[in-house]
């Protein structure tokens, strides 16, 4: 279901979320005392690390979900299997799923759970904050864009090629349809990985060193990505990006689509504006 309203009298007091990025808009949105478990993977903010743990959000405790006795479970599009959710109903438990996959489908995905949740003013607020921060970033790219820039090797105008690394061994990239692309894109850049055929693809070592990127970010992750990356740096040696000094580590506020995506872009707008 997409709305709550026409179900609940009242809005729901006890929320279960399965996704960091759901969790981060609960908070954002003032219903933290609401959430009553989440992923062992949310940890923003640091109220989150307090809650209850259900799993993770592939493989979620069916088990756990019911001891907390949820008026609602939040989930994912993308994170969450199906087949839980389907479960979760045929327990009687509700559900509601988080749709928005995109950058531009952010601000109206949070409207919408803040509509189905009873908190809708607060909802429109924090679209409305997302959704100016986004424009600046547009008029301010549009400022600072040469009248016709030169030519890509693909043919097409625009500026820095750029590289997303998620994983460096195995090799995976973010690609089309994801968060990091739209942000990319909106920062006039050029995503070397966007003509892939899955939003998260293997890529190899000839296809950069051929792609030839003029800028490569890292996402740092919870462990020490210098090092781990450091044997794949080596190997693609090559390209302008690495002989230039122009690999940059980020935080994974990208890999989460709410309020913090926006720091995420921050970030990259550093070193492509």
């Amino acid at each position: 279901m997409s709305l709550l309203t026409a179900v609940y009298a009242e809005p729901p007091d006890r929320i279960l979320s399965l996704a960091p990025s759901t969790t981060e808009i609960l908070f954002a949105m003032g219903l933290g005392d609401r959430i009553v478990g989440v992923t062992n993977f949310c940890d923003y903010p640091g109220e989150a690390k307090k809650k209850p743990k259900i799993g993770g959000m592939s493989n979620p405790s069916l088990e756990a979900v019911i001891l907390l006795k949820p008026d609602i479970v939040i989930m994912t599009t993308d994170g969450n299997p199906k087949e839980f959710e389907e479960r979760l109903r045929s327990l009687k438990i509700k559900t509601y799923v988080f749709k928005a996959r995109r950058l531009s489908e952010l601000p109206q995905g949070i409207r919408d759970m803040g509509l189905a949740l009873g908190v809708k003013e607060r909802a429109e607020t924090l679209a409305k904050e997302i959704e100016d921060a986004i424009n600046k970033f547009k008029v301010r790219g549009q400022e600072s864009a040469p009248p016709h820039p030169p030519l890509s090797k693909g043919g097409q105008r625009g500026g820095k090629k750029v590289l997303f690394i998620i994983w460096p061994e195995p090799l995976i990239v973010a690609g089309p349809g994801t968060a990091i692309d739209d942000a990319i894109t909106l920062l006039d850049g050029e995503n070397i990985a966007s003509k892939a055929k899955v939003p998260y693809p293997k890529y190899s070592i000839e296809e950069i060193i051929h792609q030839a990127p003029d800028v490569i970010f890292i996402g740092k992750g919870h462990i020490d990505m210098k090092k781990v990356s450091s044997g794949l740096l080596k190997r693609i040696a090559v390209v302008p990006a690495v002989k230039n000094g122009a690999v940059f580590y980020i935080s994974d506020s990208l890999y989460r689509l709410g309020p913090r995506v926006i720091e995420g872009i921050e970030e990259m707008a550093k070193y492509l504006q």
